[in-house]
């Protein structure tokens, strides 16, 4: 038991495990210009460098930029990532030369002596040298719920977790032989799959893709057919393709990702899986528990009421709080003020505390055997004892009761000897973050394994609606997750929650279409916390808890919590946003190549047209929408209701830049009737840009109009004039370009209204 010396540390194995929290810099690189979309954008860049004009060929700057931003902006993510995985990963105690130390993870060897204690995760796995009242979960790896017993000589797992008393294990396989190492390296893996907002985009762009290139062949044909030369055909060909490649959407969704977990990385918040960014816009219960989330980590002892006045009361307090080696909350709160073990007293058993149990004990060699823990889990209902300790309840003290029996098998009912009050801390920005939620329609639902009194007084100082009636979760149905679905329905506040039971009220919520976020820092939360749409966990929890969350609130401020879901929200509801721009844009190119195929008629602008056009309605507006500040909470169905928008306005869109075209003044030239055309397509795509951006704040306003004076300072300069190949000087030909605008903008507006998804 003194662990390995110095020099057998030296030649021992390692436990390199390489670090999977993000891609390496030449993944991101290949990642942002090797992909489908920059070949499609690079092959029509170098036919109309090859064939047409070079100035129609600016859209190929869009390549460089996407490259360039993309990369940039994950390579900032990485960095966040990687830097607070770090402050994340706890240290592991060993026992090395005779001696117990903390060593980072990493430096942990084969042959290693690892110390555990309730809530420690095991890293690598081994087999167990010592144990007092050692339980080992192993329900992440086996799905069994029921902790494990384990003794010397027993093997245990990576990847599980100690839920009750202390031990220590020979680590035997390190590194990659370890049984969990893939699971540990997923936990913290910078990741963009597994999103539904992702693969939403990616569904529209497979359906764009195959539009492509039978409308391309048939564009080419048709100018063909007009007489129009090769190089003509295949410029007109490349326009009409370009402006239905949605270029920039995949660039947006990745980058609000990545500066969402910038963003959140400020507030000293974890977001171990990108996804998890999407999963807090959507979020519409919060589930949180009372002990290290409404109030701070550990407390203060307050008050010990003797009961009888001939028992050691005060030996029996320092014996307990000084027997279990791992001490936890309650045990340290003791040590404060009884610091070492009493003189005569020596443990011959130990029972550790479990959130299952909630108590733990001792049996001393001369003095017998002592529980200390929750009332009404010892005492009798009705007794002086147990009805004093509830009233003490009530007022939000915690109070345990000190209690003598025969034995440690809990069967009989202890005697209670003495009762315990502590003092715990209420977090000072509780109360206004539960407001917060309330006023954003997010239902907040405590849930604790304290008594239903405790936790009720908690909630009623905080001013969580409906606080005053708890809920003892002794009496919910343990079977009827309909009859569980409807109480948490119900009601807000629940005390005598075992670990089982969390995890029972995430399922049941979650059958009731919630979707559930779950808040904890206890070993008795990570089941819990594992199942919910999204596990938030504090960074003073245990080891296990901020393995299996998602986001870790490293400096474990609750107030984070508005800032995380806000965060989510906003990539969301921004996205939409923007994929409402890009795909308007889809639709009237297709509409528009095919009526030029079934018209006949010449393509009605040319690639160097869209590229200013997209830049003032699509690219520019929406770099800032994607990254704005907005409070909407998301709603399912994100798909349908961007083609809701975007069908009607794209279809209604490309009729009126054909109608513009074929309705120019007769005798018109050809660069005159499309400028007509790009007239138009400017101010019904500019009118889409104020729908979407709507409601119309200060700044959007502001955004929109630019955009506009823009286009009519690219109309006024000649040289960007003839740049662009403008040429609108014909009175007749503008008035109808703008006539049929107005009727344009008219129609989408009602479209998009009578669909249901115009924004006020």
């Amino acid at each position: 038991m003194t662990g390995l010396t110095s020099a057998q540390v030296a030649t021992a194995k390692p436990n390199d495990v390489p670090k999977q929290t993000s891609r390496s810099l030449s993944a991101i690189i290949r990642a942002n210009v090797f992909t489908f979309f920059n070949l499609v954008i690079g092959v029509l860049w170098a036919l109309i460098l090859i064939f047409g004009d070079w100035r129609d060929s600016l859209f190929g700057l869009v390549i460089v930029a996407n490259a360039a931003i993309g990369i940039v902006q994950e390579w900032r993510a990485k960095r966040t990532l990687d830097q607070l995985a770090v402050v994340n990963e706890t240290p592991v105690q060993v026992r090395r030369d005779g001696h117990d130390q903390e060593i980072h993870p990493s430096q942990v060897v084969q042959g290693d002596l690892i110390l555990l204690g309730p809530g420690d995760k095991l890293l690598v796995d081994g087999d167990v040298t010592a144990a007092e009242g050692l339980e080992v979960d192993e329900s992440l790896l086996t799905g069994e719920s029921d902790p494990v017993h384990k003794k010397p000589g027993d093997e245990v797992l990576s990847g599980s977790f100690v839920s009750a008393g202390s031990g220590a294990y020979v680590a035997t396989k390190v590194g990659t032989d370890a049984y969990a190492v893939k699971l540990a390296q997923e936990a913290s893996k910078f990741s963009l799959a597994h999103s539904e907002l992702r693969d939403g985009v990616t569904k529209f762009i497979k359906y764009i893709t195959w539009l492509v290139v039978p409308l391309g062949a048939l564009l080419i044909w048709n100018l063909l057919r007009n007489s129009a030369d090769f190089a003509t055909a295949i410029t007109g060909a490349v326009a009409g393709v370009v402006t239905m490649i949605p270029e920039g959407l995949v660039l947006m969704t990745s980058i609000a990702f990545a500066v969402g977990v910038v963003r959140l990385g400020r507030r000293n918040c974890l977001v171990q899986e990108l996804p998890a960014i999407e999963g807090l816009a959507r979020v519409d219960v919060l589930c949180v528990d009372k002990t290290g989330t409404l109030t701070q980590g550990g407390m203060d002892l307050d008050e010990v009421i003797p009961l009888r006045a001939d028992e050691p009361v005060e030996e029996a307090l320092a014996a307990l709080a000084n027997v279990d080696p791992r001490p936890n909350a309650t045990a340290q709160a003791l040590q404060a003020r009884y610091a070492s073990m009493p003189d005569g007293w020596r443990s011959t058993d130990v029972v550790p505390f479990s959130s299952a149990r909630k108590w733990s004990g001792a049996v001393f060699a001369d003095q017998g055997a002592w529980l200390i823990g929750a009332p009404d889990m010892l005492l009798d209902v009705g007794t002086h004892a147990y009805d004093q300790a509830r009233s003490i309840a009530m007022t939000g003290t915690r109070v345990l009761a000190l209690c003598r029996t025969d034995e440690l098998d809990g069967k009989e009912t202890p005697e209670a000897v003495a009762l315990v009050t502590f003092k715990q801390r209420l977090r000072p920005d509780a109360h206004e973050t539960m407001e917060y939620f309330a006023k954003q329609g997010v239902a907040v639902k405590v849930i604790s394994g304290d008594s239903p009194d405790a936790v009720s007084a908690i909630a009623v100082k905080l001013g969580i609606p409906g606080g005053a009636d708890a809920v003892d979760a002794r009496t919910l149905p343990a079977d009827d997750q309909a009859g569980l679905a409807r109480a948490l329905e119900d009601n807000t506040v629940f005390g005598r929650v075992t670990p089982q039971q969390k995890r029972a009220f995430v399922a049941a919520l979650q059958s009731r279409g919630h979707t559930v976020a779950m808040t904890g820092d206890g070993v008795n939360d990570v089941l819990a916390l594992k199942d919910a749409d999204l596990g938030i966990a504090m960074g003073a929890g245990s080891p296990a808890t901020k393995a299996v969350a998602q986001v870790v609130l490293l400096d474990n401020r609750f107030a984070t919590l508005p800032h995380v879901v806000g965060e989510g929200r906003r990539v969301l509801a921004n996205i939409e946003r923007v994929s409402r721009l890009f795909l308007t844009k889809t639709f009237y190119a297709i509409m528009i190549s095919f009526l030029v195929v079934v018209l006949a008629t010449d393509y009605p602008f040319a690639p160097r047209h869209s590229t200013l056009v997209n830049a003032l309605t699509i690219g520019i507006p929406a770099f800032f929408l994607a990254l704005a500040p907005t409070f909407e909470r998301s709603r399912p169905g994100f798909v349908p209701r961007v083609l809701r928008f975007a069908v009607p306005a794209g279809l209604i869109t490309g009729i009126a830049v054909v109608a513009a075209f074929l309705l120019s003044a007769p005798g018109s030239s050809l660069a005159e009737s499309k400028s007509a055309a790009v007239l138009t397509l400017f101010f019904a795509s500019w009118w889409v840009l104020v729908l979407v951006a709507r409601p119309l704040t200060m700044w959007r306003i502001g955004l929109v109009v630019i955009m506009g004076a823009a286009f009519m300072l690219a109309l006024a300069l000649p040289a960007v004039r003839e740049f662009f190949a403008l040429q609108p000087g014909d009175v007749g030909n503008d008035l109808i370009s703008l006539a049929v605008a107005g009727v344009a903008a008219a129609g989408i507006t009602i479209a998009v209204k009578l669909a249901g998804t115009l924004r006020t």
